[in-house]
């Protein structure tokens, strides 16, 4: 076993939301694809045995991917421990380093409340469970706000050395966002025109057709901006508008989104338009009168050599009229000496819910009269039933000690750095209906040639 791999994983809120969903069945893929052959130990303060914990995980797997009859025996046979307790108390966290025994090399993953991160820190730290070789998993959001996410990182690097913490944000596992970044550097006919001479402006949508699923409580203490916009776009930003690395090493990539986001101009009132879908105020959790907005639009400045001049945009929100996160690259137009009505060329990204490049073109329309038609060339790849879940990837690559795909204390910060006027902000927060595009005042952030509404590939680009 190499000294960058752990040697045990702890998961803190075993028996929690997320855990069920998530973690179990990735967990026991893991195992399945040999990624996963340490010892396991589930804390949590339900009051339950080890035998009801491997009867939850057998729930959360029949429910969410199904049973590997061989993966699901190893898994168990690894989760050979559940520490019950409060995470406040000394007691749990004695129990805990009995557990692990003589391990050096443990991963903690703190898949609980952030509320609870400070706590769970500083009681490993007391009770000699933070080995110079341990290593910390924490879950976003990091902070509420650049004053907090300092806090938390002053927190965690009082136990920990940075190297040793791994800030998960799960997007960042989805291989459509990783291809970004290698679609862009390994294709030459792409990477030339990807700059200002070319690049007319920049739009991301991340649409979902859904309202709060139950999570009215979380919602309303987070909202648009910091649930999606600060973190998961940011991150899509990063990986569009990043340099080539000098090198592939972890650092020298993280080095240059780093640069990305202290390129990105602090956000003003203007820059921003919040809104909120009717009926969120009557969504269980939700508080009566509640301004937290449930959309928002957004204007981005960069401020270097490569995108000087090109304005990105970002737009967000619950209830909007489909499901779908995609990415829009409008070329500029050439020279008008053919045809006015020229569509515009633009590169498409989709992320969600398939994996597609589109390239949007002009072509002699069919009755060959001399005017432009409208086509899209797509290449689309997509098969589920061989792609890593993002939780899987990123889990894997914690546990093997590869931090590229985690935030780094300087990303977080200035990813903070950029909306934390406008989270202070008191402005509008104006509603629109459910299965709309958002509130009508929207239009006040809108790219040049306007939204790129997301379509099915049948249909034709606007």
């Amino acid at each position: 076993m190499s000294d960058s791999k752990c040697d045990a994983f702890v998961f803190f809120g075993a028996s929690g939301d997320l855990a069920y969903k998530k973690i179990f069945p990735a967990l026991q893929s893991m195992v399945k694809r040999g990624t996963l052959d340490v010892p396991v130990i589930g804390v949590a303060n339900s009051n339950w045995d080890l035998a009801q914990l491997h009867a939850r995980m057998h729930d959360s797997l029949q429910e969410h991917g199904g049973i590997d009859k061989d993966a699901f025996g190893k898994l168990t046979d690894l989760l050979g421990h559940y520490i019950r307790g409060d995470y406040a108390d000394a007691a749990t966290f004695t129990a805990l380093k009995q557990a692990l025994g003589r391990s050096q090399r443990p991963a903690y993953y703190l898949a609980i409340p952030p509320s609870l991160f400070g706590t769970v820190i500083e009681q490993l730290s007391a009770a000699g469970c933070a080995p110079p070789g341990a290593r910390v998993i924490v879950e976003k959001p990091f902070g509420r706000n650049l004053e907090t996410a300092r806090e938390l990182n002053r927190i965690l690097l009082g136990s920990f050395a940075e190297q040793r913490i791994f800030r998960i944000d799960h997007y960042l596992g989805k291989r459509p966002v990783q291809n970004l970044v290698f679609f862009r550097l390994a294709n030459s006919v792409q990477e030339s025109i990807w700059n200002r001479e070319h690049i007319e402006s920049i739009q991301i949508t991340m649409a979902e057709s859904f309202g709060l699923k139950g999570r009215g409580s979380f919602y309303d203490q987070t909202g648009a901006i910091r649930d999606v916009i600060q973190n998961h776009l940011f991150q899509v930003l990063s990986n569009l508008l990043m340099e080539p690395p000098a090198r592939t090493d972890s650092e020298s990539i993280r080095d240059e989104k780093v640069k990305v986001l202290k390129s990105v101009a602090t956000l003003r009132p203007e820059d921003v338009i919040r809104g909120q879908f009717r009926g969120y105020r009557n969504e269980p959790g939700v508080a009566q009168g509640s301004e937290v907005e449930t959309f928002a639009a957004v204007r981005l400045t960069i401020d270097n050599w490569r995108w000087q001049g090109v304005p990105i945009f970002i737009r967000a929100g619950k209830a909007l009229a489909t499901t779908c996160t995609e990415v829009v690259a409008r070329l500029r137009r050439p020279p008008s000496i053919l045809h006015d009505d020229l569509m515009q060329n633009y590169l498409r990204f989709r992320i969600n819910p398939t994996c597609e490049i589109g390239l949007g073109l002009s072509v002699l329309d069919v009755e060959g009269a001399g005017s432009g038609e409208k086509v899209e060339l797509l290449a689309s790849r997509f098969d589920a039933g061989h792609e890593r879940e993002a939780y899987e990837r990123v889990l894997s690559d914690a546990l093997t000690g590869d931090r590229t795909l985690f935030a780094r204390e300087d990303y977080v910060e200035e990813a903070w750095r950029i909306v934390d006027p406008v989270l202070k902000a008191e402005s509008a927060v104006y509603p629109y209906e459910p299965g709309s595009w958002g509130p009508k005042q929207a239009g006040g952030i809108t790219p040049p040639g306007g939204w790129r509404d997301p379509v099915s590939p049948a249909e034709p680009a606007r």
